[in-house]
């Protein structure tokens, strides 16, 4: 399926091409261009949500992927699973992450992992009280925020079909 929108010319947005300029051409980014003042704040509050926290980088990037497969994003499942391998997810993390089997997952991966599937499933009645005694406030606040964070990500790409940055350069 064809990508919906070219996206903006980053030589048009310099927002855009001060973006590119660090990690290269971005058809997400090139996307969210048409709302200059959105791709402007994205980043900062990106980084807020997925940089240093009270959460682990492997359980961020383990809910991530865990809403990004459940969503089928490919634009994001790509992007997260070199983010996932820095965080220390095996191979065989990703695989049970994709096909749904946590057992090798501790207690407190695997509640993180359920709730991001059930929000992301059926956010509506669905509350975080499966995490109390795994998680404290704070910890379940930022989980929340990156299950959030996921889905917005992935809806926007697979609303708009955006493709890969390889596969446009493939195409």
């Amino acid at each position: 399926m064809a990508q919906i929108v070219t996206g903006v010319d980053p030589a048009a947005c310099e927002p855009l091409a001060e973006l590119e300029r660090k990690t290269g051409p971005n058809n997400f980014f090139r996307a969210m261009a048409y709302k200059p003042d959105v791709l402007a704040a994205f980043p900062k509050f990106y980084g807020s949500v997925m940089g240093p926290g009270v959460l682990e980088r492997r359980l961020k990037e383990m809910v991530y992927l865990t809403v990004s497969f459940t969503n089928q994003c490919v634009y994001c499942t790509a992007a997260h699973l070199k983010g996932a391998k820095k965080a220390g997810l095996s191979e065989q993390d990703v695989e049970d992450l994709r096909n749904e089997s946590d057992r090798n997952f501790s207690p407190t991966e695997q509640a993180a992992v359920q709730y991001a599937r059930n929000m992301t499933r059926a956010a509506a009645g669905y509350s975080a009280a499966e995490l109390v005694g795994h998680f404290t406030e704070p910890q379940i606040v930022e989980l929340t925020l990156v299950v959030a964070m996921a889905n917005f990500t992935n809806r926007f790409n697979n609303g708009l079909n955006v493709e890969l940055e390889t596969a446009q350069a493939a195409g």
